[in-house]
């Protein structure tokens, strides 16, 4: 594998945010590009044995989280250790008319991925986006996190806006690759009012926390 580097751009307080941030996108994406499909593999079981060993996982009834594109941290291990675990699992889904909704897992076989670039979906049915206020854990995606918490995603704005549903208490843990984290001090993600933050990060080797649950 080449050498996986951590990009970063300067930004001021003049500077347009969402260029800055989809600049930032483009240049984790093609760093992520440089892991090949083994190690990629491999990641993905770690993930599944950090993230499913958390206490928060464990003591959860009902966990949401998300099937990962082909170069985010794979989840498809940690999704059935979940299930064989008993655990209620949400995945996101697209709805009528291109609503974001969840649905409930029920076997990562059924996964299929029905548009290209997106990530694959349970096949239903939908439940609709305050179903995650049943989450007793949220996991999210991100392309990078700040040790502030602030999430770098991949566009959108969906995960900020339903993250609102979380209950009080509930936390939010972001998965990344270990280079994925930054130094909210020497380099801060660029952070807009809509967006939200999480409470830790999960790479393949620990968790982090980040700011207290709420």
């Amino acid at each position: 594998m080449s050498a996986i580097a951590q990009p970063y751009l300067p930004f001021g307080s003049g500077d347009e945010l969402p260029v800055v941030k989809e600049q930032l996108r483009r240049a984790i994406l093609a760093e992520r590009a440089k892991r090949s499909p083994r190690e990629l593999e491999r990641a993905a079981h770690d993930f599944a044995q950090v993230v499913g060993d958390l206490p928060e996982l464990r003591a959860a009834q009902t966990v949401a989280a998300y099937a990962a594109r082909a170069a985010e941290p794979g989840t498809t291990p940690l999704l059935d250790r979940l299930a064989r675990r008993g655990t209620r699992v949400l995945l996101p889904m697209l709805g009528p008319g291109l609503a974001r909704e969840w649905a409930l897992l029920t076997s990562t076989d059924e996964l299929e991925l029905r548009a290209p670039g997106r990530p694959p979906e349970p096949p239903g049915p939908g439940l609709e986006a305050d179903a995650l206020a049943q989450a007793d854990a949220v996991v999210v995606p991100a392309l990078a996190v700040d040790t502030a918490g602030h999430r770098l995603g991949h566009g959108g704005g969906w995960y900020d806006r339903v993250l609102e549903h979380v209950r009080p208490g509930v936390p939010v843990i972001a998965m990344v690759f270990g280079e994925e984290i930054y130094d909210a001090d020497e380099r801060p993600l660029p952070v807009e009012p809509h967006d939200r933050l999480v409470n830790a990060v999960v790479t393949t080797t620990r968790m982090r926390e980040l700011r207290p649950v709420e």
